[in-house]
């Protein structure tokens, strides 16, 4: 049972006439009586009483006139469905980030594709950083962002941000005022930190052993923003991605103090399967990754 079969057959009932219906359907007379006949067979019965002059539809006619109406309405929207997925009136793009990246970074990126693209749905899903690339790899999302470039010959990369670390402290602290500081200088200060062990926190560690200089860190925070907030408290001194701090330095209720004989600079990535048919939101997504990409090389 065709498509076209069934689209020949409620074309026939509905114009009450084979030369009508052929001519809507732009087939010659005989086609669309051959492949009703053909349908007839596949069913095995008649769908026309042929022996009156405009065709009248047999008991199964109306059973499977009833069905015909329902599947060609299915072929339709879904056709229309997929050309709303082609022209991305809908759609879905899934993208898998960790915390400071879902929150100082994503932002940026989703509100262009937005500009562009209103009626996508994008998910955003969090996850740490180790465990993104599975996420990729099952499916899972579509993109992840990374501070990190995988080593999974299965996924692609590319650098989107370059960002480095920064000393933050409130603008009434003591070394607020200065133009840079040395490590040493930090030796009496009270740090907070991210209770992630990230590569960054290990180059203040070493940075900090390489100098003779105890690190004080009395207080480990699950977030960034915590720490901020714990900063801007007057709590303690912190080492945070510029990106998680560039509102709040350019407000001034932050300040950033460049520390010599430490520097740390990372880049973020955003990977995706290698070899994918990307759906049109996913390939729309991933032309805003590249454009925003593009400034940072």
């Amino acid at each position: 049972m065709e498509l076209t079969q069934l689209e020949f057959f409620t074309t026939v009932v509905e114009e009450g006439s084979f030369s009508k219906a052929a001519e809507r359907v732009y087939r010659t007379q005989p086609a669309v009586s051959i492949a009703i006949r053909r349908l007839e067979e596949e069913i095995g019965t008649k769908l026309f009483e042929r022996s009156q002059k405009t065709p009248t539809l047999t008991e199964a006619g109306e059973l499977v006139y009833d069905y015909a109406k329902r599947m060609l309405s299915l072929r339709d929207q879904a056709l229309g469905a997929l050309e709303e997925l082609r022209s991305l009136k809908r759609g879905r793009v899934r993208i898998g980030a960790n915390e400071s990246t879902s929150l100082y970074l994503l932002p940026h990126l989703i509100l262009d594709f937005r500009k562009q693209h209103p009626n996508v749905k994008v998910e955003i899903y969090r996850h740490t950083s180790e465990q993104l690339p599975r996420e990729v790899l099952d499916r899972n999302i579509d993109f992840a962002l990374l501070a990190y470039e995988p080593e999974s010959s299965e996924l692609a990369s590319f650098p989107i941000l370059r960002d480095e670390l920064v000393l933050i402290m409130h603008p009434s602290h003591r070394l607020a005022k200065l133009d840079s500081i040395n490590i040493k200088e930090l030796g009496k200060e009270s740090f907070l930190a991210h209770n992630v062990k990230a590569a960054s926190r290990q180059r203040v560690i070493e940075a900090f052993a390489q100098h003779h200089t105890p690190l004080n860190i009395t207080l480990e925070l699950a977030t960034i923003e915590t720490i901020k907030r714990f900063v801007q408290m007057k709590v303690g001194l912190a080492f945070v991605p510029r990106m998680c701090v560039s509102e709040e330095l350019e407000r001034g209720s932050l300040v950033s103090i460049p520390v010599r004989g430490l520097s740390y600079h990372r880049t973020l990535w955003a990977t995706h399967r290698r070899q994918i048919t990307f759906s049109h939101a996913a390939a729309a997504f991933l032309k805003v990754l590249r454009q925003h990409a593009k400034p940072q090389q």
